[in-house]
């Protein structure tokens, strides 16, 4: 491998791998232990998808704290993300999980065509203190561009994803102010997967550099910092295309870095209940181990 920027770069070994493996075992969930496998161990992708199961609600919406911070039994837009991420990862595009998912989706649509951040009844269940919402929530654009993305990747024709595409469009032509960072992470997803690649390639062109600025360029930034490779966690798509191949290296080093002893990643967000640090913990050490993956930085 090339040092791109005058040093030798650095990959984890066979040792941090294991090191991870045990983390999970102590500490991770069932659903992360079984992706650490399906990924980095050559296990099946069946124990996976039956661990998926058990957080899918009969409206096809998912909850039970799949998205850690909101711990309540039913659904709400975000965990569906997480579920269709785990459905991709495992080859499932076509599973009809999927299209639960659309049915799901529409059925929570605002007006506008979009999905909310969040609905009303999360006030019932217990919550991370931002999860907030109005009485009658508007679309927005974070979580719908990340849902509206990740439907199209895994091939879907949905209904929903009409009104959503429209929605998500007259966000990006109509709003005049920088996304924040999970705003920007949405669109970013949003314009990977729609069809319209021409339409696309306009817009990431019109939006670069306000999609790129809020990311903290320094690897070793404390706090809670959106950093390159949480856009770019592949070589692919347009989160790439915001860094040179000089910061997406550095990041990648301070990545390895920063397993800690125990063999997992930690969050530097706030944990407000005892229990979300070890769950994030354990997913962020899979998608940890994934990006590192994905750029060719794991020992062979």
């Amino acid at each position: 491998m090339r040092p791109s920027y005058g040093g030798v770069m650095k990959v984890l070994p066979a040792s941090g791998l294991d090191r991870a493996a045990e983390f999970l075992r102590l500490n991770g969930r069932l659903i992360d232990r079984h992706r650490f496998a399906l990924h980095f161990r050559g296990g099946p992708a069946g124990p996976v998808l039956a661990a998926l199961r058990a957080y899918e609600n009969p409206d096809g919406g998912y909850g039970h704290a799949l998205e850690p911070d909101l711990r309540g039994e039913g659904s709400q837009p975000v965990p569906a993300q997480h579920a269709l991420d785990v459905l991709h990862e495992c080859g499932a595009d076509d599973d009809p999980r999927v299209d639960r998912i659309g049915d799901y989706l529409a059925s929570i649509t605002a007006p506008d065509g979009g999905v909310p951040f969040v609905l009303p009844s999360v006030r019932e269940t217990p919550h991370a203190p931002w999860w907030q919402t109005p009485d009658d929530p508007p679309g927005a654009i974070n979580p719908t561009g990340t849902l509206a993305g990740m439907l199209y990747r895994a091939g879907s024709r949905h209904p929903w994803l009409g009104p959503a595409t429209d929605f998500c469009w007259r966000h990006l032509e109509d709003t005049d102010t920088e996304p924040g960072p999970y705003d920007a992470l949405s669109i970013l997803a949003f314009l990977d997967h729609v069809p319209d690649r021409d339409r696309a390639e306009a817009a990431f062109t019109r939006l670069r550099d306000a999609l790129a600025a809020p990311v903290t360029l320094d690897p070793h930034a404390a706090g809670a910092q959106h950093l390159p490779l949480d856009f770019a966690p592949t070589p692919d798509g347009y989160g790439r295309r915001l860094f040179t191949a000089d910061a997406i290296d550095a990041h990648l080093d301070a990545l390895i870095d920063a397993q800690a002893d125990d063999g997992g990643w930690d969050v530097p967000f706030l944990i407000w209940t005892p229990i979300t640090r070890p769950e994030w913990r354990g997913l962020i050490t899979v998608e940890r181990l994934r990006t590192l993956h994905a750029h060719n930085r794991l020992k062979p």
